[in-house]
């Protein structure tokens, strides 16, 4: 039931932006319509959406550069994308820096390591990582879509960016089944439940991750955008090339780098609420702080990857271009997951609250075993304080 209730919530908001995206850049550019029309019609040839903007590659006077539809070229011009977007990776940046390099601090620093702390100090690098990636494609966004910083970094930022996001999916599912584990098979999980349970999870998850973003390091991701001083990084690529190469890469990287994942993570959480809901009063706000987990993860990890998902379907009926526009703005919502984080995994725990004030008012050191998570909690004592540690 919670589960019903978390996707008809998530498909909503989707819903709105891929109607949105099939209307974002026509009637404000139609100065375009009637030139280089035949390039259109070559566009329209083909039934597989491709992952980026769709782009035929140009050589003029030894010089490769590549030709977007006057379509594309419109939702790249759009305010949505050089103000909106950029805005919002701001937002991710100026919250996610203080908050997970404050996180990743105490948690490498001040707590001692068990098999909680060490799922959360993970996450919490892996999310300090991508946002450190945000300036570039800030600047690469206001400046109209123009990356300035050569072909090397173009591709280090892309990897980077797509490896620390699907490695924050593969932390948050590690941490489900942890949390299952402990609530709903606490006596046998006792057995194997460690912090070198925890470090081989953590340690899996990176190696996944970032041997996932190897095909993007090979191919080249930036080209000039022709008859313009524009030079685009990831965001327009050759067709032919989405078609041949990325197609197989990028619908992998989807199933085997979220929808896996986030069946267990949905399995894992409905486990826990289950348990949970048998002793509502006990933890009640433990149940509250999970059912937010799961909707979390489905609300801003979600849509990006579902809109991939219909990119590469015969049903996306030719959007091409402004299906891509759609996907821009999911994936920059999707880094909202890095600003959310910190408060609903580390800093809605009163102990860590107070290790921070402790360690700011430069008071005497105290020991801390570690967070409590409900793998420590559930088996407890029920006082209502416990429960707020749930977490």
């Amino acid at each position: 039931m919670v589960s019903l209730c978390c996707l008809s919530s998530l498909f909503h908001p989707l819903f709105l932006l891929i109607l949105w995206g099939s209307s974002v850049a026509t009637s404000d550019y139609d100065d375009y319509s009637h030139e280089e029309e035949s390039n259109d019609t070559e566009f329209s040839d083909q039934i597989l959406c491709p992952r980026s903007f769709p782009g035929e590659v140009r050589i003029t006077n030894n010089k490769t550069s590549l030709y977007i539809s006057p379509s594309s070229q419109g939702h790249l011009r759009s305010p949505i994308t050089v103000l909106f977007i950029p805005l919002i990776y701001t937002l991710v940046f100026l919250v996610g820096l203080p908050c997970n390099g404050l996180a990743f601090w105490v948690f490498a620093t001040r707590i001692k390591k068990m098999t909680s702390t060490v799922f959360l100090m993970n996450l919490a690098a892996a999310d300090l990582m991508l946002v450190l990636t945000l300036p570039f494609k800030i600047s690469y966004y206001f400046l109209g879509n123009n990356w300035i910083f050569g072909e090397v970094l173009c591709r280090t930022v892309t990897c980077f960016f797509y490896a620390n996001m699907y490695c924050s999916v593969l932390l948050l599912m590690s941490i489900s089944v942890d949390r299952y584990l402990a609530v709903v098979h606490p006596f046998f999980s006792r057995t194997f439940r460690s912090k070198t349970f925890a470090v081989c999870m953590c340690t899996a998850s990176w190696l996944i991750a970032f041997l996932s973003i190897i095909p993007l390091a090979v191919m080249r991701q930036s080209y000039p955008l022709s008859k313009t001083d524009l030079t685009l990084c990831h965001d327009g690529l050759p067709r032919q090339e989405q078609m041949e190469y990325f197609f197989y890469y990028f619908m992998c990287l989807v199933i085997f780098g979220f929808l896996l994942p986030l069946a267990i993570i949905i399995f894992c959480y409905v486990s826990v609420i289950q348990v949970l809901m048998v002793n509502e009063k006990k933890y009640g706000y433990a149940l509250k702080l999970t059912s937010l987990v799961l909707v979390i993860v489905l609300v801003f990890l979600t849509p990006s990857n579902v809109v991939l998902l219909i990119h590469y379907s015969d049903s996306c009926l030719h959007i091409y271009g402004d299906l891509y526009s759609v996907y821009m703005i999911c994936l920059a919502i999707s880094s909202l997951n890095s600003c959310v984080d910190p408060f609903v995994y580390y800093y809605v725990s009163d102990e860590f609250r107070d290790k921070v004030r402790r360690q700011f008012r430069k008071s005497p050191k105290t020991s801390i075993t570690s967070l409590k998570t409900t793998k420590e909690v559930i088996p407890a004592s029920g006082s209502a304080s416990h429960s707020r540690s749930v977490l």
